[in-house]
């Protein structure tokens, strides 16, 4: 990986304990450029392995592996393992997770650059590895020594702030997108899915910074809000809110497709994208 543009416009962002090589070959074949594979994947990277294995050009990117939990030198052999086989289809993204649920999760700016320091002592570029990044010292940290930034569940507003802070670096958000029938339906997914990441204060705080306020989180989310992080209800309208980010700046939106039928979700939303199946 040497070029932010090789990522496409779109890709899947999935947690790999529901990620498997028949689910990469469909994303592959209805025309996405990166899949992304969330869930702090183990530092082996063998599921990245059985993606990359099952599909022909695809990028896969970790998004993320978690620093806290995965040994730095063992992800650098596997990272290298994989490389060989896939060259240029591996992007290593790294992040330093959530203190709720890591409570040793200490100075984890700090953490990170010593992580990136191990990295780089194993060979792996800073061309081939993005850091998730909500906050600006670690946005900075992202455009100075790695691709750039792989930002979760946050707004056009910060996409637009991120943007300034990272230069020309590649910024990556994800969004999530609930289709359905009706618009109350596809919130009523959303907000089931976001429960967990409304309680975990780097989101929220960094969703305040761009607007939101304590009332939006109450109930499992005002309307505004969730459609502001899930993009919804018909490809029609989620296509145009995942546009939003390309407008703020983004250089690619990693969307979540939330649901029963992950696949077909995205098979429906795809034309809206303008995206193009994959011919053989």
């Amino acid at each position: 990986m040497t070029d932010k543009a090789e990522f496409g416009s779109y890709g899947v962002w999935r947690p790999a304990a529901r990620l498997d090589g028949a689910f990469a070959q469909g994303v592959e074949q209805l025309g996405y450029g990166t899949l992304w594979v969330g869930g702090s994947p183990a530092q082996d990277l063998v599921i990245v392995e059985e993606l990359l294995d099952a599909t022909t050009s695809i990028i896969v990117a970790t998004g993320i592996v978690n620093i806290w939990q995965a040994d730095a030198e063992s992800v650098a052999r596997a990272f290298h393992r994989i490389e060989d086989a896939h060259p240029g289809r591996l992007v290593l993204g790294i992040g330093s997770g959530h203190r709720e649920a890591t409570p040793h999760r200490e100075k984890p700016l700090a953490a990170l650059n010593a992580y990136l320091d191990v990295l780089d002592a194993e060979g792996v570029r800073p061309d081939q590895r993005v850091l998730a990044a909500l906050g600006d010292r670690t946005l900075a940290l992202a455009a100075e020594r790695t691709l750039g930034a792989h930002p979760y569940l946050t707004v056009p507003a910060h996409t637009a702030h991120a943007r300034e802070v990272l230069g020309d670096a590649l910024l990556a958000p994800e969004m999530k997108v609930a289709l359905a029938d009706s618009a109350e339906t596809a919130r009523a997914t959303a907000r089931a899915y976001l429960e967990r990441y409304f309680r975990l204060s780097n989101y929220v705080d960094a969703l305040k910074r761009f607007g939101a306020r304590d009332e939006d989180f109450a109930d499992g989310g005002s309307d505004e809000l969730i459609d502001a992080v899930a993009a919804n209800p018909d490809p029609g309208a989620a296509a145009a809110a995942l546009r939003t980010h390309l407008g703020a700046g983004a250089d690619h939106v990693a969307l979540q497709p939330l649901g029963d039928d992950p696949l077909g979700s995205l098979e429906r939303l795809a034309p809206a994208l303008g995206l193009e199946p994959l011919r053989h």
